[in-house]
């Protein structure tokens, strides 16, 4: 059996060693275009800010990486060919296949704006982006930064943190509306003038100007221009569709698989950001661009591919991440609605979010310790946890196993009511696992 993955990311390696778990003999061949291979794509905020060095963002050895048994191909493939089970690469390289993964992950959606091809435009898809971020931003310049979620507030810390000036754009009138509310994006827009930054919302840019070659400004679509050496953008992000197209598989803004991650060709499978997954407890096919679910999707591939056959199911969204210095934990169901700021899917961001759940909003705390609960009728669906991070855990073990949380609900919905020394109490008295 010859298993072949395409993309070296988190995905691609969790279905290598799920194959594995259940198939030591078999041919296994990953072959991916990036041309540093498998890293940490989440901590590239840490390496354009210098908190870690590049070559913390490799988690496995080389003796890691034999005893899984691959091959690995640096490369591009250029077509599948289903009929025949082949592959074409780039080189006139031919390969054939009996399973086949596509985890080739998604692109940061372009700024389609006059001037986005001068020197001095970035964006931050990998390593070699993150590279160029850094011999760009140097001391005494000044960006413009365009979008709305996690990425663009990324590289805005990693400008604030080379001392670069900063002018931040956002299309609505606060940060990251889909998921958080307002008290919490003022909280992040708050820290991050006090670092310096220009915030300038309902503003968007209709182009971006040069001089010889290299970025000199932008001019907004209000007739507004500001003078800047760099523009940074993070305006969502795309799944690389072009194979899937190419081979006719099916697809919608991913490539759709059912819950054993299956493409419409029972001999391919896709996971990570550019797979579209049935989810059955919906009943739809969601995109999710988190770390987590993509490995775990990867890992379940891997196991169907060889044979073991194991149903995805999504879990609660659970993400950490940190906001202008603020660890911000954001767990199951917080956001309200879509955001005109977020084309597509931003990178750390899922559509549960989107969903606006029947529940009552409970919140307490003030500025950089916040905790906001979404409390439904008999369970909580949603919580934000904002500074101080003690009720993470106990909140997503609360959110995620559906503890019935009724003898706890009015204490909750109480004026006035200390809302984490209610979850604390609980936890530690009624819990399923206890802390």
């Amino acid at each position: 059996m010859r298993y072949v993955i395409v993309g070296s990311g988190v995905a691609g390696i969790a279905a290598i060693e799920a194959i594995r778990s259940l198939d030591r003999e078999g041919e296994v061949i990953m072959i991916g275009d990036d041309p540093h291979g498998f890293y940490s794509r989440p901590g590239l905020a840490y390496y354009l800010t210098g908190e870690l060095h590049d070559k913390a963002l490799f988690p496995r050895t080389a003796s890691a990486y034999r005893k899984m048994k691959f091959r690995y191909l640096k490369g591009r493939v250029n077509r599948i060919l289903r009929e025949t089970r082949g592959l074409d690469l780039e080189g006139g390289i031919s390969l054939s296949y009996d399973r086949l993964l596509l985890a080739v992950g998604a692109q940061a959606a372009p700024l389609k704006v006059p001037g986005a091809e001068l020197d001095g435009v970035l964006k931050l898809d990998h390593l070699e982006d993150a590279k160029a971020f850094l011999k760009h931003a140097r001391r005494g310049r000044t960006a413009v930064v365009v979008g709305g979620g996690i990425t663009a507030l990324e590289m805005v810390e990693g400008f604030i943190a080379r001392g670069v000036k900063v002018h931040y754009l956002l299309r609505g009138d606060r940060y990251w509306g889909t998921v958080l509310d307002e008290q919490e994006s003022r909280i992040v827009e708050r820290r991050l003038e006090e670092d310096g930054v220009k915030l300038h919302f309902h503003s968007e840019v209709a182009e971006v100007l040069g001089r010889k070659g290299r970025v000199s400004g932008v001019r907004l679509v209000d007739g507004k221009t500001l003078t800047c050496d760099l523009v940074a953008y993070a305006i969502g992000i795309r799944p690389r569709l072009e194979l899937a197209k190419q081979a006719g598989l099916e697809f919608e803004r991913g490539i759709l698989v059912n819950e054993y991650l299956q493409t419409n060709d029972p001999a391919i499978y896709a996971a990570g950001d550019v797979a579209q997954v049935y989810d059955p407890a919906s009943g739809r096919s969601v995109l999710d661009s988190l770390w987590g679910p993509a490995r775990q999707q990867g890992y379940a591939a891997g196991l169907n591919m060889a044979g073991k056959r194991t149903a995805y199911r999504k879990i609660i969204p659970f993400n950490v991440t940190r906001l202008a210095g603020l660890t911000t934990t954001i767990i199951g169901m917080v956001g309200g609605g879509r955001d005109d700021d977020l084309v597509g899917i931003a990178r750390g961001d899922s559509e549960t979010w989107r969903q606006v759940p029947e529940a009552i909003v409970a919140q307490t705390g003030f500025d950089v310790n916040r905790l906001r609960l979404l409390v439904g009728e008999r369970t909580l669906m949603g919580a934000v946890v904002m500074g101080d991070q003690k009720l993470s855990f106990p909140l997503e073990k609360i959110i995620s196993e559906g503890v019935d949380i009724s003898p706890i609900r009015e204490r909750l919905l109480a004026p006035q009511a200390r809302v984490s020394d209610v979850i604390a109490d609980f936890w530690l008295t009624k819990s399923p696992r206890q802390a």
